[in-house]
């Protein structure tokens, strides 16, 4: 159980957070502001409160327009970034029943349809980046991906969604080290990638949480009863977090900026990431992918760790603002210089997001909620 106080600070961080749209942007489709409206999904989801609700409505009528169309988005870039808000419009049209949501999903789904794909049958991440595979891609695309499939699409999906899963498996997973490195690159042509598995160089923290997320995500949004897949996604899930939870580092409790690195000059315990992985531990449990007997008191104290260390004053310390990998040379390496570079933010959207939906499952978890 978090401590009382703990609860109240972020509670009150949430409010804030959570009041207007002050936070957001009404410019841009955004995968960040899509983390703040999956996490008030999840937050209305169990509180009941409107508040949570209405930020998500409120936010997709400044870009869905009344024929569907999604203001400031363009499909032609085929970026799995622009998909992650998918989720909250699903929400929205089930919450409103409005036929303009229901277009706007079909809309992003319609670049699925249409997005590159490598020969092994993932996504690009986006068109910029050719042959290109990112953790990152997972979380933006394949929850609701299955999402869409189980509600609307007949569940004829299910076998490329967890084929794509498999896939970053056999390709980005050190058994060794037990870690997902952050990018592949099948064609092996571009400068960051590793000439015989086209991998990139390190492990980067926040990717490896976006990939965890995205597992239990997903299996959430499949029908239980398709056993297999789900059998499947969760002995991806339980490989991965049994492998990053051996570098939580033992003071702190929390995850280094580049995960098998910690200590060095320059690294960090990051925010963001950290959130993530006990977002997904925490998860895990509810659904019965992992024993909660064995892994909830652990995604419990990270998520306290996150409230006590990085909490402070009303602010979210020490969340990476972006990490990328090229796409010019010279530029984004996947180096541990890079990603020790990139700058450091306070109230970022994707940690605070991230920290938000670990509060929601852990009061999932301690409501009974499903």
């Amino acid at each position: 159980m978090l401590k009382r106080e703990n609860a109240d600070k972020l509670e009150q961080y949430i409010e804030g957070f959570y009041k207007d749209l002050s936070r957001v942007r009404t410019d841009k489709w955004n995968y960040g502001d899509g983390c703040l409206l999956l996490a008030a999904v999840q937050l209305y989801e169990v509180t009941g409160k409107s508040r949570f609700r209405d930020f998500v409505v409120e936010y997709l009528d400044a870009y869905v327009t009344e024929e569907g169309d999604i203001r400031h988005y363009v499909r032609e870039d085929f970026k799995l970034d622009d998909v992650n808000p998918g989720r909250a419009v699903i929400f929205a049209y089930e919450q409103t029943g409005q036929e303009k949501y229901r277009r706007a999903m079909e809309l992003l789904l319609g670049q699925l349809e249409e997005q590159p794909r490598i020969q092994a049958g993932n996504f690009w991440h986006k068109k910029i980046y050719p042959n290109q595979v990112w953790l990152d891609g997972l979380f933006m695309a394949q929850p609701f991906y299955m999402a869409h499939n189980t509600k609307f699409g007949g569940k004829d999906r299910y076998v490329d969604i967890c084929r794509q899963f498999e896939v970053v498996q056999e390709k980005m997973f050190d058994k060794e080290k037990g870690l997902y490195y952050h990018g592949y690159d099948e064609s092996r042509s571009i400068f960051w990638a590793d000439k015989e598995t086209g991998c990139s160089a390190n492990f980067w923290l926040r990717a490896i949480g976006w990939f965890l997320v995205s597992v239990v995500d997903t299996i959430e949004e499949m029908d239980g009863r398709v056993y297999d897949h789900f059998r499947q996604l969760a002995e991806i899930y339980k490989q991965g977090v049994k492998g990053i939870l051996q570098y939580q580092d033992k003071e702190s409790r929390l995850f280094w900026q580049v995960v098998d690195h910690g200590g060095i000059p320059g690294n960090y315990l990051e925010t963001s990431g950290s959130a993530m992985i006990a977002a997904s531990i925490l998860k895990a449990c509810r659904l019965k992918v992992l024993l909660a007997e064995k892994y909830q008191a652990a995604g419990e104290e990270i998520l306290e760790a996150v409230i006590e260390q990085k909490l402070a004053d009303g602010r979210l310390l020490d969340s990476c603002a972006v990490a990328g990998l090229g796409p010019k040379e010279g530029r984004r390496d996947g180096s541990i210089a890079y990603y020790l570079s990139e700058p450091i933010k306070t109230d970022d959207e994707k940690g605070a997001a991230a920290t938000f939906m670990a509060y929601a499952q852990y009061l999932k978890l301690h409501k009974g909620g499903k």
